[in-house]
Parts: C-alpha cells; sequence; structure tokens
C-alpha cells in the first residue's frame, strides 16, 4: 500500500517541526507499505510556517506542502485528499508526534482487520495520549482521560481514500470549531464502516500547560463547538446525535448542577485554578475548569438551536 499522510496546520510551527520529524524516522519492517508521504495542507498561517518549511526542506523528503485561506480544517483536509498519491490516508493533527512504527502499526492492522471481516470496509483508530511535555513528548504515559469513544476522529486514523470519496469528504460548512470529522464518521458508519482499535499506532498530542491566559480562548472554542454542534444535528438528526453535541435535558441539569447554575465559572474558580497551577498540577487545574467550559458548550448549544428556529420561522 502507499500510504499519505495528510496534516492540515494553522500557526503551529514549533510542534509542527516535531510531527514532521517524527514521520521522516518512520520504520517499515516489511512490504507492507511501498511507499509513504506527508502531505501538509497550512491553513492561511502567519507564523511563517510556509516559509520555514520551504527553507528546512532538505530536512523533509516526505513532505508535499501545500497552501490555502484561512477555511478552516475540513477544507484543509479535503484539499490533502485531493493532493494526496495515496490508496490509503492517515489524517493527523500538526501537534501530533508519533513512535517510529506508527505507519507499519496501522498498516498491519489494516490488513489484519481485512482478514478477519472478509472485508475492507473498515478503518483504523491508532491511540492519542495528550501531554504537556514539549521536550519529550512520547515519554507521556497513558491516562484515563486520554481513552475516546469516538468511532472516527481525525486525530490518529487511517482509512483507503475510496471510503471517502464514497462519503463525499468532510463538510466545509463546518468553518468554526469542532465536529466536521465526527460528522463524516456517521457517513461513513451509515456505509457500513468498522472501526478497528489500533492502539500500537501512538501519537502523543501535544499542548501547552494548562494556564488561566488561555481560558477565554477555550470558552470561545465551547461555544464554536456548540454551534458546530447544531449544524450536526442538523444534518443528522438523531437522539445519538444530540448525545454527542450535549444537547439534552440530562446535559443541561448535569452541568447546571456541577456548575451551580453557573456560579462555578471562570472567575469564581480562578484563585483553586491558579493554585494548583502554581502547584505543578496543570492539568488537574484543566479538569476542573472544564466543569465551567461544558456548561458554555451546553449554552452555546441551545443558543445556536434557538437562533436556528427563530430564523426557520421568520
Amino acid at each position: 500500500m502507499f500510504i499519505s499522510i495528510v496534516i492540515p496546520t494553522y500557526n503551529r510551527k514549533p510542534i509542527l517541526e516535531k510531527c514532521l520529524k517524527a514521520l521522516e524516522k518512520q520504520q517499515l519492517n516489511d512490504d507492507k507499505i511501498s511507499n509513504y508521504e506527508v502531505v501538509l495542507v497550512d491553513d492561511g498561517s502567519t507564523d511563517g510556517t510556509l516559509e520555514w518549511l520551504q527553507k528546512n526542506k532538505a530536512d523533509f523528503p516526505h513532505v508535499s506542502s501545500f497552501s490555502q485561506n484561512h477555511l478552516g480544517p475540513a477544507a484543509a483536509r479535503n484539499l490533502g485528499v485531493t493532493k494526496a498519491k495515496g490508496d490509503i490516508i492517515i489524517f493527523i493533527d500538526s501537534d501530533l508526534v508519533v513512535t517510529e512504527s506508527f505507519l507499519q502499526c496501522h498498516a498491519n492492522a489494516l490488513i489484519k482487520g481485512e482478514k478477519k471481516l472478509g472485508s475492507d470496509r473498515l478503518f483504523t483508530y491508532g491511540a492519542v495520549i495528550n501531554t504537556c511535555n514539549f521536550e519529550d513528548p512520547t515519554s507521556e504515559p497513558y491516562k484515563i482521560t486520554d481513552f475516546s469513544a469516538a468511532y472516527f476522529a481525525t486525530g490518529n486514523v487511517a482509512i483507503a481514500r475510496k471510503w471517502l470519496e464514497k462519503a463525499g469528504l468532510f463538510d466545509t460548512s463546518f468553518q468554526l470549531y469542532g465536529w466536521e470529522d465526527l460528522e463524516l464518521g456517521v457517513r461513513l458508519k451509515q456505509l457500513g464502516l468498522t472501526l478497528i482499535k489500533c492502539p500500537e499506532a501512538m501519537g502523543y498530542h501535544w499542548h501547552p500547560p494548562f494556564s488561566l491566559a488561555q481560558i477565554p480562548n477555550l470558552i470561545d472554542k465551547e461555544i464554536q463547538r456548540g454551534r458546530m454542534g447544531v449544524l450536526f444535528y442538523q444534518k443528522h438528526p438523531t437522539f445519538e446525535v444530540r448525545l454527542m453535541i450535549q444537547m439534552t435535558l440530562l446535559h443541561r441539569i448535569l452541568w447546571g448542577i456541577l456548575s451551580l447554575g453557573g456560579t462555578l465559572n471562570e472567575r469564581t474558580l480562578a484563585p483553586i485554578l491558579q493554585w494548583l497551577i502554581n502547584q505543578g498540577k496543570p492539568q488537574l487545574a484543566l479538569e476542573i475548569a472544564r466543569i465551567f467550559l461544558n456548561w458554555y458548550n451546553v449554552k452555546g448549544v441551545y443558543a445556536a438551536y434557538q437562533e436556528r428556529k427563530e430564523s426557520l420561522s421568520a
């Protein structure tokens, strides 16, 4: 098989360098992979990503780069697929650092899965481990908070390009943060594709240690995710999608209670969050912050849903 790794990126030059270097170190142990390429799509970065890559292109012989205006990851991934040469597409994010056996593990799982199922209607989903360790991201151990129940998420997934094309690729209406990959997953599930877990294909998702300065951006992302969640539900009006986007009475009650009706928020929790950060526990601080972040998400979902109802009745 010929594998194309498609990576959208936007203003992530420091961690992108680690991402691309790891992909140049892949160890291919047998003839299951004929070759591979890395298709990088710059989504309108302003941090000199393309200039840096051009200057250092000799260090990345597998990389082909393309650019577009800032249209979001859905459009960037679609461009990457159209430019890719491979029959197998692997999606990762530009802040993911993989191990040297990453490609081989996906290839092995795809072949083994096809033999087991007697069908090629499948894709493989690797492990994603979150880390704040920029110097040595692959040293992070697996944590219970790294578990994902997603059916199709583009942080670390391998799939035959023919199924992407048959499903119709990503919906570029998802221009804000969230849901474009899971929405495509609904269409892939309708085609009868089976998810094959491949924990051996490990990727380490780096993000900076949590700080209070990040909170406004995190809140904005949750509100965006709420708006895109309503678009997701508009396309697939099922109870399963309502659960995914947290648009149920249960979620309103749950996060309303946990946040004490919004009383526990970025202002009232700031002292304890900062104390935890000072104690060297930024991840715990982030998990506590999710109390009000999820409340913002739920409120964002219902606000966007109400806006849509009003626009339809106008």
